[in-house]
């Protein structure tokens, strides 16, 4: 098991800092209660006793003290269908918006030597975990460094992680579930020669969240607002039991020229979003 990295120093969370060096003009001129309001929000306390514990850990190690805290369980359904050996790129649904992705890496750390988990440039900013994390984000200044990242773990024999989606689940039409898929899991697939296996995760963010969401989408505001609710809802999955349902490895040389790459990465969200059905028989 590759927990990966060496210590860090500890970064811990301070709202009012943050707000300092992002706004220094507008910093002051912020009400104490607004501080307080965005600190219980974030749960900074809790982070920071958190941290002050096990902050010294890295990759696995650290996901386990997390998942341990929250006393979290895990049902874990087809399990029979994760070959041992071989290369894959493990796609699933994200309805939880960052520990259905420590959940699953916890679980197949244990089963797999190697596992890499494809993010944004944000979650980098995430020491602990950065051992396991691979960016994205190929614009900017450090479009070609990711571009060389990602290229580097595909060739690997790390086992790759992906929420296709990028973004957390949202209420559609009265159903949770992901926004369309993103192709370049199955142009990876083909062009790294990797199998892809469909994995399901249950659960769901409150009310509030999808309400903000959509009440965003319906002000045409374009800033991912309910993103800032992320790590109260994270803390709101304490003491629940989620689960985890594995498909069949789908091999890589089926997504051929009958359809495109976007075709076929809406056909396996489909298997997805199929798995917890063909559970309950």
């Amino acid at each position: 098991m590759d927990s990966g990295g060496s210590e860090k120093a500890i970064q811990y969370v301070d709202v009012r800092k943050v707000f300092h060096q992002k706004n220094p003009r507008l910093a002051p001129l912020i009400p104490g209660f607004v501080y307080r309001f965005i600190k219980n929000l974030v749960h900074e306390d809790y982070i920071n006793n958190f941290l002050r514990k096990h902050g010294h850990k890295q990759g696995l190690e650290f996901i386990e003290a997390v998942i341990a805290d929250f006393n979290v369980t895990t049902e874990i359904i087809g399990e029979e269908n994760l070959p041992l050996q071989g290369r894959f790129i493990f796609a699933g649904n994200h309805p939880l918006g960052g520990f259905d992705g420590m959940v699953l890496m916890n679980f197949l750390g244990k089963k797999y030597p190697k596992v890499r988990f494809l993010v944004n440039d944000i979650l980098m900013n995430i020491r602990n975990l950065e051992p396991l994390f691979v960016p994205i984000n190929k614009h900017g200044p450090h479009g070609r460094d990711a571009a060389r990242m990602i290229d580097e773990a595909m060739r690997s024999d790390a086992q790759i992680l992906t929420f296709p989606s990028g973004l957390v689940s949202r209420r559609i039409k009265g159903k949770i579930e992901d926004l369309p898929w993103k192709k370049n899991f199955i142009q990876k697939a083909v062009q790294y020669q990797r199998d892809i296996i469909p994995l399901h995760f249950s659960g769901r963010n409150t009310s509030h969240f999808y309400f903000l969401a959509n009440l965003r989408k319906f002000l045409g505001i374009k800033s991912n607002l309910e993103m800032f609710l992320l790590p109260d809802e994270t803390y709101r999955h304490r003491n629940k039991k989620l689960t985890l349902i594995f498909g069949k490895p789908i091999p890589w040389k089926t997504f051929d020229h009958t359809r495109s790459p976007q075709e076929w990465a809406d056909w396996v969200r489909k298997i997805v979003y199929t798995l917890p059905e063909k559970d309950r028989f």
